[in-house]
């Protein structure tokens, strides 16, 4: 995955649209399948718990379907480039503990997901205005820069494939 610069109030625009729909979607679609499935297969009992769930679930895997489809549209460049970018950020997140032991032997592979991984939170961070961390990031990044002199290394986050990461 390659950075790219992203409109921030185009990208909130979007999302708080995407957002909006799919609860509109989720709560018409769930309650009108639910009411079809209790109309044509009522409980005696009273209880309908097991259409609800019915409707909630249909109505999620419909959603997800949709989004999957239309996820290369030009309305959801953005969403999808996060989205995306979080699925990257997560699986650097779920082998930074060897990333950084690697990184701390000079292995150039695994400074360079870190520095993506950073550069990336950042800018993650900043488009949800989420900027609570971002004096540890500089931390970490401090660390990170050093290990790069340490070891002579110049690291290219464009350069960052995620098949580096399954030799950690």
């Amino acid at each position: 995955m390659k950075l790219e610069t992203i409109n921030k109030a185009r990208y909130r625009k979007h999302l708080n649209y995407v957002i909006g729909a799919c609860v509109v979607v989720l709560t018409a679609g769930s309650l009108g399948i639910a009411q079809c499935l209790i109309a044509l297969f009522p409980d005696s009992d009273g209880s309908h718990f097991h259409w609800n769930l019915t409707g909630v679930i249909l109505t999620s895997v419909t959603i997800g379907v949709v989004l999957l489809k239309v996820k290369h549209h030009a309305f959801m460049y953005e969403v999808a480039y996060v989205w995306d970018l979080k699925q990257a950020l997560n699986k650097i997140t779920r082998k930074m503990a060897k990333l950084k032991k690697a990184a701390e032997q000079g292995n150039a592979d695994a400074m360079l997901a870190i520095q993506f991984s950073y550069t990336g939170s950042k800018q993650l961070w900043e488009l949800d205005d989420n900027t609570i961390t971002m004096e540890d990031l500089v931390m970490w990044q401090a660390q990170l820069d050093v290990l790069t002199t340490r070891y002579n290394i110049e690291l290219d986050i464009t350069h960052f494939q995620s098949h580096l990461l399954k030799q950690f």
